[in-house]
């Protein structure tokens, strides 16, 4: 009997026996899964479980922890302080000198300040309030220097701005509400001395006035503001 003779496969005959295998035995020849089988469960499990949430942001650090850090030299915790505190500074202090770029000037000079004296607050009243007394007087410091003179001295405002309203009012309460329906150049003399806590002379140099005219103006504004008070 003459033997039959096989053909050999056709190309689709041999594609489909290779995808039974495969699916059969991915990791090579042979009957059974094999340990390519197990992989791909563990990844299936592994997409099908749920996803752990993250983990809650850390909530920013209060102004008195950022000071302790930078009195131990954190770098960090000065350019935090500086970005939370140099944009309101700047403003304030820009209503009392009409030259930003000695108001620049001055804001360099208080984180300076603040890096190197940062170790010396006690936590004495607000550290917003700590530095803005540092940068009022570095700006008086800036303006005894400042070749240009008078110049650099805008006129009093007749309106207090947003900005130093709504400081004025969580600083001050009934007494910064009192204080922004004063006159303008009673209430500029007023901020300085009292709510800055700037000597006469220190007065005299940032609203470029005579000392003297500083004296008279603060007791008509004191007699005004008790006036406002009842």
């Amino acid at each position: 009997m003459t033997p039959t003779a096989t053909l050999p496969p056709t190309p689709q005959a041999a594609t489909a026996r290779a995808a039974r295998r495969a699916r059969t035995c991915p990791d090579g020849p042979g009957p059974g899964p094999g340990p390519g089988s197990r992989h791909l469960r563990f990844v299936a499990d592994l997409v099908r479980a749920p996803h752990p949430s993250p983990p809650p942001p850390e909530p920013e650090p209060g102004d008195d922890v950022l000071l302790r850090r930078v009195g131990e030299g954190d770098r960090q915790a000065l350019r935090t302080l500086h970005d939370r505190h140099a944009p309101w500074l700047t403003v304030r202090l820009q209503r009392r000198c009409r030259d930003r770029e000695l108001v620049d000037e001055a804001v360099q000079d208080t984180f300076l300040a603040v890096w190197r004296s940062a170790g010396r607050y006690r936590g004495d009243g607000q550290v917003a309030a700590w530095i803005w007394g540092i940068g009022v007087r570095r700006l008086i410091d800036r303006l005894r220097r400042s070749p240009r003179g008078r110049e650099a001295f805008p006129e009093p405002a007749p309106h207090p701005s947003a900005e130093d309203q709504a400081l004025d009012a969580g600083q001050y309460g009934e007494v910064g509400a009192a204080l922004r329906r004063l006159q303008p150049d009673l209430r500029a003399v007023l901020q300085a001395t009292v709510l800055d806590g700037l000597t006469t002379r220190e007065a005299a140099v940032l609203l470029g006035i005579p000392a003297g005219t500083v004296k008279t103006r603060a007791m008509r504004a004191r007699k005004a503001l008790r006036e406002e008070l009842g």
